[in-house]
């Protein structure tokens, strides 16, 4: 996934979870934020931070923000991203090395709307798609708030195994260089419980880091998931 338009800029404030301020050029200016999360532990006075300018000229806001260094690592908080993310990768045979021959975003199975419905071969497939932002000292986690639709999907996968169907739950992590992924069992440990039933029923967990470039970021490499 790539963008056009991005600068650098400085993060001054969130005064609420749909828009920071942000210094540009020596402006201040409104920013939204495509990610809704916390982010407390990105979103820091004085951090260094990546903004797209929107060609929406009937928006308030003229910009959003892509991306926030922390330390060294340069993390994603693109709300799209992931999806994209996911789908350039299973296009290109990032799954089964040759590319399904049917992808659908958005699909809908009984009482859940799903990121994906792929098809390869005779294997038909749900991919449900959650990004990942917050890291701890290499370890990534989600989710960093409780988050009962994410357990109301894992549920739903677990009926598509027990259907006959292949069922993914699928962590874009939003930057690279890091050592596993585990749920976040402090913040919802009812999710974590949910994602450990949804393994043992036979989902299919994915992990993958990603490659972040202040105009790009592009599936990587699997990374260990720990329960």
């Amino acid at each position: 996934m790539t963008y056009s338009d991005i600068h650098e800029a400085e993060f001054i404030d969130r005064p609420n979870r749909f828009i920071a301020n942000v210094i540009v050029d020596g402006q201040i200016e409104v920013c939204h934020v495509k990610n809704t999360g916390r982010c407390r532990e990105l979103l820091i006075p004085g951090s260094k931070v990546y903004i797209q300018r929107s060609n929406k000229l009937e928006r308030r806001t003229k910009w959003d923000l892509i991306a926030v260094m922390k330390g060294a690592r340069l993390v994603n908080i693109d709300s799209s991203a992931p999806n994209a993310v996911f789908y350039e990768w299973l296009r290109m045979g990032g799954l089964t090395d040759t590319p399904p021959v049917l992808i659908k975003p958005e699909t809908v199975y009984k009482n859940s709307r799903f990121d994906f419905y792929f098809e390869h071969g005779v294997r038909k497939a749900y991919a449900e798609v959650k990004g990942v932002t917050l890291e701890k000292n290499g370890v990534v986690l989600f989710p960093d708030a409780p988050t009962e639709r994410g357990v109301k999907h894992l549920r739903e996968l677990i009926d598509c195994v027990q259907n006959g169907f292949d069922a993914y739950a699928v962590f874009i992590i939003q930057m690279q260089g890091v050592d596993y992924f585990t749920p976040n069992r402090a913040a919802h440990p009812e999710f974590a419980t949910a994602l450990e039933d949804a393994a043992l029923a036979g989902v299919k967990l994915i992990a993958l880091d990603c490659a972040v470039e202040p105009d790009r970021i592009i599936a990587s490499q699997k990374v260990k998931i720990l329960l």
